[in-house]
């Protein structure tokens, strides 16, 4: 069986469903058999419904827990303008009929209101109050990080109205307390009831003391033990793990800034202000370092935060931040530095951040500074890649410009040299051949003599 809270308007009725595992729909129909008629509607009254009072609940066969709506969660219920305005006038009706007769309405309280009992000038009479006063938003927080500014969740009405609180300290430590119990820790020492604060909380001496233990840490008791000194309240919280101290974390927080003045009023809704700061400020510097402390102490894994996510989801938000942080995490420990060493990440981060100023930065090189584009004829040297440059040669003297075939403006070109002379011997022409018979010693001397004028004279 599941039992669930439904509020149309002001009103909250507590609803129970047959069933292990109940639907939507036979919600609806519930709805529109039991509830609707305490509130002097009609079966054929349209509606929707919703858990945070914006988001609309869609009737498509599902189960309740496929919603995610499990046994204690408050449905909100949203009616049309005109069907709002009746469910309120029933509603301030029968209010007024119960301060009328406190003794009918308590023998009638479980049993539905009957709309032909309310009279047309009792409707007239609960529309005009309800439209004198605001209507109050359907949306209810939960948590005390969901408040806004004018609204407390339900479990810390309870916890402020049991707790009679005499000074704003007392406030603060009653919405540490639950911020504890939202963090998962269990109250130990006594025996906790709901909506109520741990016996022994509080001393006649002004000094708070809460223990606590948490189902992630094992044989580990947390102590969080408050005193005010002046207009500050220091919180230290003590970690004991085996029967040794092991960590004791310190938070100093100022009442003022989260207490308003009208603490002594009735609604926490109004004593406080800034809930969601408060719950930032003492999770992160309270609750989850007991936590983180207490695994560490007993050699346990991490159950949350970025080392507790699997290498894709971490790889996932680290392509998320920005160069300087994912080397600022890189020096945290050496499980985020080998996850901040991997190439695929860098390769994202280098397209990412740095294509865009490189592509620039040759741009503003390349560019000369009276044209926007490089000259096609000498295009310039690399950036980063320093040549050395040629040294001017030196002037050569005239005669080695005339021997390197240089030209003279004052002579013109030089004289073409001569060719070399042949080697071939001359043979006159009356002499064409030379003798058959073996010359003798004369003919010889007189042939070579003849050779050597021949040669001289060519």
């Amino acid at each position: 069986m599941m039992k669930l809270r439904v509020r149309i308007g002001r009103r909250t009725i507590r609803v129970e469903l047959p069933g292990g595992e109940p639907s939507l729909k036979e919600l609806i129909d519930h709805i529109k058999d039991t509830v609707l008629s305490s509130h002097g509607l009609s079966a054929e009254t349209e509606f929707s419904l919703s858990l945070n009072g914006s988001e609309l609940l869609a009737d498509s066969g599902q189960t309740l827990s496929s919603c995610g709506i499990v046994s204690g969660d408050l449905i909100c219920v949203i009616l049309p303008e005109s069907a709002a305005a009746t469910a309120a006038a029933s509603a301030a009706a029968e209010a007024q009929r119960t301060e009328q007769n406190p003794q009918d309405a308590a023998g009638t309280s479980n049993q539905p209101s009957d709309p032909a009992a309310v009279t047309a000038a009792e409707l007239e009479e609960a529309a005009e109050a309800s439209d004198s006063e605001p209507s109050a938003s359907s949306w209810e927080p939960m948590l005390c990080s969901e408040a806004e500014e004018g609204q407390a969740p339900l479990s810390l009405e309870l916890l402020y109205h049991s707790a009679q609180t005499a000074s704003p300290s007392d406030a603060v430590m009653v919405a540490g307390n639950l911020l504890m119990l939202e963090t998962g820790f269990v109250p130990q020492g006594c025996e906790m009831k709901a909506g109520e604060m741990p016996a022994g909380w509080r001393s006649a001496a002004g000094v708070y003391k809460l223990q606590y233990t948490h189902p992630l840490c094992d044989n580990s008791l947390a102590m969080v033990v408050a005193v005010c000194m002046g207009p500050v309240l220091v919180i230290n919280a003590t970690l004991k793990v085996n029967q040794t101290v092991d960590a004791v974390r310190k938070l100093c927080l100022n009442p003022s800034s989260y207490v308003t003045d009208e603490w002594p009023g009735e609604s926490a809704a109004a004593a406080f202000k800034d809930l969601s700061k408060l719950s930032r400020i003492f999770k992160d510097q309270l609750a989850y370092p007991l936590i983180a402390a207490a695994r560490e102490a007993m050699a346990l894994p991490v159950a949350f935060g970025l080392a507790a996510l699997p290498p894709e989801l971490l790889l996932r938000v680290l392509r998320l931040l920005d160069v300087s942080s994912v080397l600022t995490l890189s020096s945290v420990c050496r499980y985020f530095n080998t996850s901040t060493a991997d190439s695929s990440l860098w390769r994202h981060l280098y397209r990412r951040d740095f294509t865009a100023l490189q592509t620039l930065s040759e741009t503003s090189l390349y560019a000369p500074t009276c044209s926007p584009h490089p000259p096609p004829s000498s295009p310039p040297e690399p950036p980063g890649l320093l040549l050395p440059r040629p040294h001017p040669r030196p002037a050569l003297p005239s005669a080695a410009r005339h021997h390197r075939g240089g030209v003279r403006p004052e002579t013109g070109p030089p004289p073409r040299p001569p060719p070399p002379p042949s080697l071939r011997p001359h043979r006159p022409a009356s002499t064409s051949r030379l003798p058959q018979s073996a010359p003798d010693g004369r003919t010889t001397r007189r042939r070579q003599a003849r050779f050597h004028l021949s040669v001289s004279s060519t």
